[in-house]
């Protein structure tokens, strides 16, 4: 008889972890939403998150927030957590970092919205946040994207 996350297609939660060496999207996981007629958020923060800075090599540290809207889908919390240490030997810009996290979850579960922030910690003296949105096109979530990007309040500023 097979276990309801073995049934949600669910791979790696309750199993030994298997870190991923560089990028790794396919590690994400999604299991149905019980209550996609809600509106509600869901918010994850991870504040040890590790990439490459692309051009020196150096490590880049930051707290990632993601905060989301689910539709029928939602990500899996372990493959969230495995997916985002597979940045820690990849190399790319703040910014780039935090519009791949959002375009990677928006392809694997369709959410009505979600913002991704990174609060990237000081190198050279200067620290960067990088934000980005998105609401499902054509339905409110894609108007209340515009205007929390036309009104989001960079932190510090």
């Amino acid at each position: 008889m097979s276990s309801s996350r073995e049934q949600e297609g669910l791979k790696t939660l309750g199993r030994k972890t298997e870190y991923k060496s560089d990028y790794a999207p396919e590690v994400l996981e999604t299991f149905q939403n019980k209550h996609p007629e809600n509106d509600y958020w869901v918010q994850f923060n991870c504040p040890e998150f590790t990439s490459l800075c692309p051009i020196t090599g150096q490590p880049d540290f930051a707290e990632i927030k993601i905060l989301y809207m689910p539709g029928e889908r939602m990500v899996e919390s372990k493959s969230l957590k495995l997916y985002l240490f597979s940045f820690r030997n990849h190399g790319d810009f703040h910014e780039d970092c935090v519009n791949v996290i959002m375009k990677d979850l928006v392809r694997l579960m369709d959410p009505k919205y979600i913002e991704v922030i990174g609060l990237f910690t000081p190198r050279g003296g200067i620290s960067i946040h990088p934000y980005a949105n998105y609401g499902r096109p054509g339905t409110k979530y894609e108007e209340m994207a515009q205007q929390r990007l036309m009104s989001y309040q960079m932190t510090g500023m």
